[in-house]
């Protein structure tokens, strides 16, 4: 039997599960999966869960009913990547070979890496929302706190979903609003880059919507360090914020077994040709969502669209052709705004978020980069599209290439 092994039972690795087990005869090809963790989290839940929006039981289900009968799933922690050898080493000695491996072990967060970010103060009034137990820590704190300068700060990138931040901002202004106490609340806005994004366009149209709901802008910050005694953030410049609340966005790393298995960067990000998903120093070993160090956004349209496109290339390659689909770095995200409202934004490697309707011309429904209840609709109701089609590999009517269509060029 040839061995189709998967680290990672995350977002994109029950997709390539879900869709190589269609692709791929069961008569010729075995496939695995390994994952420590088997509980599967509605990541893009974490967001409402501080507000009271959602609770654990709303995000949380058993992994093991996305995975279709036949495929193998192994619930052990990896101790080794040995592609040398085309094997995989599990904590409990078990030791597996594979004619072709994805790399699916997604991205953590490293908080410790950040002097001061995991001092006395962590979980007490310095908070992620990037994990669950941080999400529902803050919820907690959230149900007493009495108002005063609540700092959201991105540490540095890539992140995952590099919107989240922003619909924080954007939705503790509507949170606190509601709860009649926004006078009392002083949101500030603090990021590395020299705007709200990454790309021109939507950073000028999010910089805007921030000023509007009276959330403060602080461009090119790098943190230094988290004073817990003095409660306040510092950049390696002397710059300093202060913080009644502070809600962390950590630096960001891939999952330690890459770092050791020599097919990783420094960051522990799998290196791969950004378009063919392919490692870059072993021709049998793939990528996709987070796990890779390509230019896309970590999120979880980037990895249904690259699922399409690595479908095709792991059947080119077993056909030992050349591989025939290309990622474009196709990228779309809701971000909640707020008030019932919300923004889409649509986007590739070489093409910014643009103005205009998705997914189709005229009839939309969604408008591009402008606020419209219908994309807050469409933000909740993913959470379906997720649980029912996403994850199981079942096709959505988007390309996964980003299509020009409905959309206004300059």
């Amino acid at each position: 039997m040839k061995k189709l092994l998967i680290l990672g039972a995350g977002t994109a690795g029950s997709i390539m599960a879900n869709k190589m087990h269609k692709r791929l005869p069961s008569e010729v090809w075995n496939i695995t999966v390994v994952d420590k963790e088997l509980k599967h989290y509605y990541q893009p839940g974490f967001l409402f869960i501080p507000f009271g929006y959602y609770e654990r039981k709303d995000i949380v289900k058993d992994a093991l009913k996305f995975f279709p009968s036949g495929v193998e799933v192994i619930n052990s922690e990896i101790s080794k990547i040995d592609p040398s050898s085309s094997s995989v080493n599990l904590k409990n000695g078990t030791v597996l070979s594979y004619d072709i491996l994805i790399v699916a072990t997604g991205t953590r967060i490293s908080p410790e890496d950040t002097p001061g970010l995991k001092g006395e103060l962590w979980r007490k009034s310095i908070f992620d929302f990037y994990t669950i137990e941080g999400a529902e820590a803050l919820a907690e704190f959230f149900k007493t706190w009495e108002g005063g300068n609540l700092v959201i700060n991105i540490a540095d990138n890539p992140i995952k979903c590099p919107v989240a931040p922003l619909e924080f901002a954007f939705y503790s202004d509507y949170f606190f609003t509601r709860k009649g106490m926004r006078d009392k609340v002083n949101i500030t806005y603090v990021t590395p880059m020299s705007g709200a994004f990454t790309k021109p366009k939507a950073s000028k149209m999010l910089g805007s919507l921030l000023g509007k709901k009276k959330i403060n802008l602080v461009t090119d910050f790098f943190i230094g360090e988290v004073d817990n005694v003095n409660k306040k953030i510092l950049d390696f410049g002397g710059r300093e914020v202060p913080f009644d609340c502070l809600v962390s966005i950590p630096l960001h790393t891939g999952d330690d077994v890459i770092s050791t298995s020599g097919l990783g960067d420094e960051f522990g990000f799998v290196k791969a040709d950004k378009n063919t998903l392919q490692s870059t120093l072993y021709k049998n070993v793939f990528v996709v969502g987070d796990a890779g160090n390509y230019p896309a956004s970590k999120a979880g349209s980037v990895a249904h669209f690259q699922a399409d496109v690595l479908e095709k290339n792991i059947a080119d390659f077993i056909a030992g052709l050349e591989l025939s689909a290309s990622f474009d770095g196709h990228s779309n995200c809701y971000i909640e705004t707020g008030f019932g409202k919300g923004i889409l934004i649509d986007f590739n490697y070489d093409t910014e978020p643009l103005p205009g309707i998705y997914p189709l011309p005229v009839l939309g429904p969604f408008s591009l980069l402008k606020e419209s209840r219908i994309n807050h609709w469409g933000k909740l109701f993913f959470k379906w599209i997720y649980w029912n089609i996403l994850l199981r590999g079942r096709k959505l009517p988007v390309t996964d290439h980003m299509s020009m269509a409905g959309k206004i060029k300059d």
